[in-house]
Parts: C-alpha cells; structure tokens; sequence
C-alpha cells in the first residue's frame, strides 16, 4: 500500500471510530449542552485570535505593506497618492476593486472598464471598506485588510467568500459624484 492509501485508509478508519465512539456515547448520556454567554465571548476570543494569526502570517509574506490599524481591526495601506477631496459620509463615489482571500484567491473585482458606485455609509458594501474609503482621496489606490467582523462574518457572502474569512481588498477611489 503508498503512502497516500495509507493517509486515506488512516484518516477513513479514525472518522468512523470517531463517529461510532461518539454515536455511543450520546446514546448513553444524555447530557445536554448548555450554551452560555461566556462560551460565546470565548469561542469569539479565540476566533479572533486565529484570524490575527493568518493576518500576520499574510502580512509576513507582503512586508512591503505598510499597515495602518484602526480601532476596529481593519488595516489599511494607501499605497498611491491622489489628490483630490477627500470622501465622507454621505458621498456617493465610484471604485475601481479587486476583493481576495488570505490564500490571494480573486473573489471579485470590477473589469477594465467598469466601475463600483457606491455611497458612502449607506450602501451594501462590507463595513471595513466603507471605513477605509473615508481615509482615502479621490485617485488614492489602497490595500486593505478587512476581518471577518467586519467583512461577511459567520455566514460569509453564500457565494465566493466563506463564512469568518478576511478579505483583501485593492481599492482605487475613483472619483466622487
């Protein structure tokens, strides 16, 4: 037998014990889990944490980044100067964007030619972009870090992004309108 029928062969046999093991044990106890809210604060806690952890293991891989932290955990790098005004709540602006996961897999982005509408503090976008484009100026292209929190949380976006996954973002603001 290789090597990899043997992990298969391995892994196969420890899920069904696994699941026999637990199959029995739940027919004989009937013990109920009792959810509270100091096992959510901590099954956040340690969500957190594991995040922070690939998001600094990322970053390792892209030091050149230089990341400007905000209260609420998104990280942004405006690596391109415009100089136009900046956008504030309430602006309606257009971006031009490229949305990845941690492991650089394109989610989203717009065409060559295509551009995002979208007001500001008032649309469908994640809640982190909406943070880092009122740190930007019209021309200003930046790279961002959105966590979970602040991206598509638990339940991800039911499409391409999976549930408690960091976004990054590549984002130019474009102009306002």
């Amino acid at each position: 037998m290789d090597v990899k029928c043997k992990g298969v062969f391995s892994t196969t046999f420890l899920f069904i014990f696994g699941f026999i093991v637990s199959c029995s044990e739940s027919s004989s106890s009937k013990e109920s889990v009792v959810w509270t809210k100091e096992k959510s604060i901590e099954l956040n806690r340690v969500i957190t944490l594991e995040e922070k952890i690939d998001i600094k293991l990322f970053l390792e891989r892209h030091k050149v980044w230089k990341m400007v932290e905000t209260g609420s955990g998104l990280q942004y790098y405006i690596y391109e100067d415009g100089e136009g005004e900046r956008a504030v709540p309430g602006m309606t602006v257009d971006i031009k964007y490229k949305v990845m996961t941690l492991d650089e897999k394109v989610c989203y982005e717009t065409g060559e030619d295509e551009v995002l509408e979208v007001k500001i503090d008032h649309s469908e976008i994640e809640t982190g972009l909406q943070e880092g484009l009122k740190k930007m100026r019209v021309g200003d292209k930046a790279k961002m870090i959105i966590p979970s929190h602040l991206a598509h949380g638990l339940s991800g976006d039911y499409n391409k992004i999976p549930p408690l996954t960091p976004i990054v973002v590549d984002v130019q603001l474009v102009e306002i309108l």
